[in-house]
């Protein structure tokens, strides 16, 4: 059974705050949100049936070195008795651990990475752990096999160097199909920034960033892929900017269609 845990931290966020406070809000919408619980496919999701749910981590210091470790200890831990995890953030920043332990149990780990913005910088705002340097930090340190990014539409001179440097497989988003999909090997782990919508889907994040994909497009992107996902997170929601939960039955909705690929 697939394991789902809220991580609520957002303490390396650049520019506004908020992220902590979505799993918690996700999580509502299965209650009191305007949707049902099954997939588009036909499969009732609910928790103690499809997925279990750990309920948040509680951090006792938001020190972004020790939120890192914390975040992979427990990733591993949790990982060591389920090979198959959801994690809802909070910001970007909890992919880099979260992949890290990811990489420890499934050898040549594949990511694919769906975001309005590369998440490659070097080292922002003189913090290596920031939610806009996940990817370069992975792509490090971690034994990944290959990284896929689509959706990017904040290209700077430097990210642009950076994908080059790690050999990314780039798709911007002027120029996205589904092509892309027959790239993609297992185990893949896939994260998605619900910033990689357009602000019309997802008002409720932190960095609006106009010219994404529609919400129909990223769940068909979900639905075509043909290689077993293993893990998954949803990051970057921020409650603070929703209007009429409108983002966060987005994200409940993503949710339900990556459990549902996960145990197919």
């Amino acid at each position: 059974m697939i394991k789902v845990i809220g991580i609520p931290f957002d303490g390396n966020s650049s520019f506004l705050k908020g992220a902590a406070l979505a799993p918690r809000r996700i999580r509502l919408m299965e209650l009191e949100g305007s949707s049902n619980s099954f997939a588009e496919n036909g499969k009732e999701i609910t928790n103690g049936n499809t997925y279990i749910d750990l309920g948040d981590m509680v951090f006792i210091d938001t020190n972004p070195e020790f939120v890192y470790n914390a975040i992979k200890q427990k990733i591993n831990q949790e990982l060591g008795v389920s090979n198959k995890m959801i994690c809802l953030g909070g910001d970007h920043s909890i992919t880099f651990p979260i992949v890290e332990a990811f990489s420890k149990y499934y050898e040549d780990l594949h990511v694919l990475h769906i975001d309005a913005h590369a998440d490659l910088y070097e080292n922002f705002d003189n913090n290596p752990f920031s939610h806009a340097s996940p990817f370069a930090r992975i792509m490090e340190k971690c034994p990944v096999k290959s990284l896929t990014q689509i959706g990017i539409r904040t290209l700077t001179n430097h990210q642009r160097e950076q994908a080059n440097k790690y050999g990314v497989q780039l798709i911007e988003m002027k120029n996205l199909s589904d092509n892309f999909i027959d790239t993609l090997q297992a185990p893949l782990y896939i994260s998605i920034d619900l910033d990689a919508l357009d602000p019309a889907f997802a008002p409720g994040v932190s960095h609006h960033e106009p010219g994404g994909m529609t919400t129909r497009e990223l769940i068909q992107i979900i639905q075509k892929i043909n290689v077993p996902i293993f893990g998954a997170d949803i990051v970057e929601y921020n409650p603070v900017r929703d209007i009429n939960n409108v983002t966060a039955m987005v994200a409940y909705k993503l949710l339900k269609e990556l459990i549902f690929k996960m145990i197919e």
